[in-house]
């Protein structure tokens, strides 16, 4: 099931954008700030976020350039060109004008998630001589391939999608729930060290990190 976050402190609007996309099959996550939002997505990560610009605390505006791999829609009473060019530019995968017709939201919504899984399938992704190939579904360490099993691939795949940020084991168990559904908290730890073993024989050197008590990240050298 694909999940969208709603971050708006409008409760009007968020309860009937929470129906709206319920009924049509999504998961709803909610954040009522600026701050309640990038506490949210530090602890889930949605398929999709739409996002308001006049929030309490920290404004959209802020919140934006701190979601990143998440195609973002705005939503906000904001109409000027301007605004729309400079947060498009900003990283916004869409933006529409407050008060919006649902049909069109739901259309748009559709389009940026179909866009986001054909991105996904085809991307490869590098660190520092690793290489993940998306659509061949291949890993190698300095051009020489490494065996991963589906969930070892799958936990890669999120790490590297997010090179720069730590991972939750909330957000990395909920996310690679759609690759592989037979990872579990306790099975979790065993992956991840089965997985650097198997990164470490050929590059020499580490390249997933643990950071404690919280989660895990790429490892710069």
């Amino acid at each position: 099931m694909k999940s969208i976050a709603i971050i708006d402190d409008d409760i009007y609007i968020g309860n009937m954008l929470e129906e709206l996309l319920s009924k049509e099959g999504y998961a709803v996550l909610r954040a009522y700030s600026g701050t309640e939002a990038l506490l949210l997505l530090g602890q889930r990560r949605p398929d999709l976020v739409l996002l308001d610009l006049m929030l309490p605390g920290l404004p959209g505006e802020k919140v934006l350039p701190e979601i990143r791999g998440i195609p973002v829609i705005i939503l906000s009473a904001k109409a000027g060109v301007d605004d729309k060019v400079n947060l498009l530019l900003g990283g916004a995968a869409d933006y529409i004008a407050k008060p919006f017709n649902t049909r069109e939201l739901l259309a748009r919504i559709t389009v940026q998630l179909r866009a986001a899984a054909g991105t996904e399938n085809q991307a490869v992704y590098v660190f520092d001589g690793l290489e993940l190939d998306t659509s061949a579904r291949q890993v190698s360490v300095h051009g020489q391939p490494v065996r991963l099993t589906k969930t070892e691939f799958a936990i890669l795949k999120l790490l590297m999608q997010n090179p720069d940020q730590v991972i939750t084991k909330t957000i990395l168990l909920d996310r690679i729930s759609q690759d592989t559904p037979d990872c579990m908290e306790s099975s979790l730890k065993v992956h991840i060290s089965n997985l650097r073993r198997k990164l470490r024989e050929p590059g020499g050197r580490d390249y997933i990190e643990a950071v404690w008590g919280i989660g895990f990240k790429m490892k710069e050298e």
